[in-house]
């Protein structure tokens, strides 16, 4: 049962964590008190707070779309911009749709799609183990599946995608250092590191998803605002046909691409290059 909020210890708390350099105090402070069982515990929660981890490794869980997703220590935590993603791919989907989240990381998104559509056949693919442990405690196990990108998923599933989801790394390399230690200390490289311009796992994707959606399926990728005229670059010379919208509350953009010829194959990856650098 979670320790009851006694007005005499919350403001220690607060003090405690702002001294730590948490900028929400006093809302930490409460959900510490709620979710912890007892003294015991608060303390241990506390310190693992203070010294760093997210917020969420210590509660064990994060708000996402209304929903509380489990996260396990050493997985990406679901950040409240992707929710963007989550009403796009809701607003674009079809009746019944066929849904592969790839990157899923703790199976975030996966699981908000579940929640908001009727009837999806839904896939979830990360290559971090842990993450996959994760994300199969939110979603169903059994469609969980661990791999780089689209090799762990079955063959039936080419040319029968309706959405393919993804929010994949985008920070560039060189940013990787401006973030803050809490994600950068105790969040996985691979979620993070999106390469030279931040988008190489796009790249990627985006190569390979002609021989993996439907006629009429989308792309949609998370991005940052500054990365959208490269990242709808990639996604024409990829075979799509791009679109995006920018979130100003949110401050992230979702480009969404469109199947809209004869699928025919993968595309070479190096034929995605970007027509001119990333914005700083």
């Amino acid at each position: 049962m979670p320790l009851s909020r006694q007005p005499e210890e919350l403001p220690d708390l607060v003090t405690q964590l702002r001294e730590a350099g948490c900028v929400y105090a006093e809302e930490e402070a409460a959900l510490l008190l709620e979710t912890a069982g007892n003294e015991a515990e608060l303390a241990a929660m506390v310190e693992r707070r203070v010294a760093g981890l997210p917020l969420e490794q210590v509660l064990g869980w994060a708000a996402f779309c209304g929903l509380r997703i489990l996260v396990d220590p050493g997985v990406f935590v679901p950040r409240r911009r992707t929710e963007a993603l989550v009403a796009r791919a809701v607003a674009l989907a079809p009746a019944r749709p066929v849904v592969v989240d790839l990157c899923c990381g703790s199976g975030a998104v996966g699981a908000a799609l579940l929640a908001a559509l009727e009837d999806v056949e839904l896939y979830a693919v990360d290559v971090e183990p842990v993450a996959v442990r994760c994300a199969r405690r939110n979603l169903p196990a059994d469609r969980v599946l661990e791999g780089d990108l689209f090799d762990p998923l079955p063959s039936t599933l080419r040319g029968h995608v309706d959405l393919l989801v993804v929010n994949a790394p985008y920070v560039p390399s060189d940013e990787l250092r401006l973030m803050p230690p809490e994600a950068r200390d105790h969040e996985p490289r691979v979620a993070l590191d999106g390469g030279g311009d931040g988008l190489d796992v796009h790249r990627r994707v985006a190569a390979a998803a002609l021989g993996w959606l439907r006629p009429g399926g989308r792309l949609l990728i998370e991005t940052s605002v500054h990365q959208v005229d490269t990242a709808t670059a990639l996604f024409t010379a990829a075979g799509l046909v791009p679109d995006a919208v920018v979130s100003d509350d949110l401050d992230v953009a979702i480009v969404t691409g469109i199947v809209t010829g004869i699928v025919t194959g993968p595309v070479d990856p190096a034929s995605c290059s970007p027509r001119r650098p990333v914005e700083a």
